[in-house]
């Protein structure tokens, strides 16, 4: 496949009946474990994870060409489509997605840390551009912070904000919208109703329907951002404590790198 062809298949995918669950992860072989899988259909990055295993803090900390490099790393490495976490795009949206694209990488989350809707309207405009004058059917997640900046508003206030900004960007050519959010299926529903159907992304958390209810409600993808490496990480941790304290491996490890 080309690499138009591949970005077409991660568009498809967020159109397609079944919600598209995406377990992100943070270098080579963690993609590899999950590439590995029967029921993966693409792979997303979390840029907070990314940053984490060079030391850096979230957000935008970490240089774009490290953030870049290892996005690439990733797409090369697996046979299934590759979303990148780019944050708000290292402060050249555009820029950052034509070299994302250089790098293999057929899909973004593109962050609007609540700026002014005119300013996230134009950093969405320019990254579809972007891709496109590299001819490629970019995946586009345009991200809207509404409710992560916005919590202590009333609720009808942030909702309302997420749906406008989601029209917004979905009218500037994003593929769907991201309210990452820990809110129940009441919201769930309303964002579905005021964005569109098949036009919203989610995160994994506890008060978020489960998967198959999310597909009923209509949402486009469901994703786990730094989460899966907290769990991963949280494993090592307790391998380690379990050996200093006398215990031994585990039986039956799978040869996962």
């Amino acid at each position: 496949m080309t690499l138009a062809d591949t970005a077409a298949e991660l568009r498809r995918l967020h159109t397609d009946p079944e919600l598209l669950q995406v377990v992100n992860v943070w270098d080579v072989v963690s993609a590899r474990a999950v590439a590995a899988l029967p029921g993966t259909r693409a792979i997303a990055t979390a840029s907070q994870s990314i940053a984490a295993a060079f030391g850096y803090p979230d957000g935008e900390r970490i240089p774009v060409d490290l953030m870049l490099d290892m996005a690439g790393r990733i797409a090369r490495a697996v046979e299934v489509p590759v979303s990148a976490d780019l944050e708000a795009g290292y402060g050249d949206p555009g820029e950052t997605i034509r070299r994302a694209v250089g790098e293999g990488i057929v899909g973004a989350n593109l962050e609007d840390e609540l700026k002014p809707l005119d300013e996230s309207v134009a950093a969405v405009a320019a990254a579809v551009a972007a891709a496109e004058a590299e001819g490629v059917p970019f995946a586009l997640n345009a991200r809207t912070d509404a409710f992560l900046r916005g919590r202590d508003r009333p609720r009808d206030v942030w909702v309302a904000d997420a749906i406008e900004r989601g029209r917004a960007y979905l009218d500037a050519g994003a593929t769907c919208v991201f309210v990452p959010g820990d809110f129940g299926e009441d919201v769930v529903a309303e964002l579905v109703s005021g964005i569109g159907e098949r036009r919203v992304s989610l995160i994994g958390l506890p008060h978020i329907p489960a998967p198959a209810r999310l597909g009923e409600l209509g949402v486009a993808r469901l994703s786990y951002g730094p989460y899966s490496q907290r769990v991963v990480l949280g494993a090592l941790q307790d391998l380690a404590s379990d050996l200093y304290a006398g215990g031994v491996l585990p039986a039956g490890l799978r040869p996962l790198n």
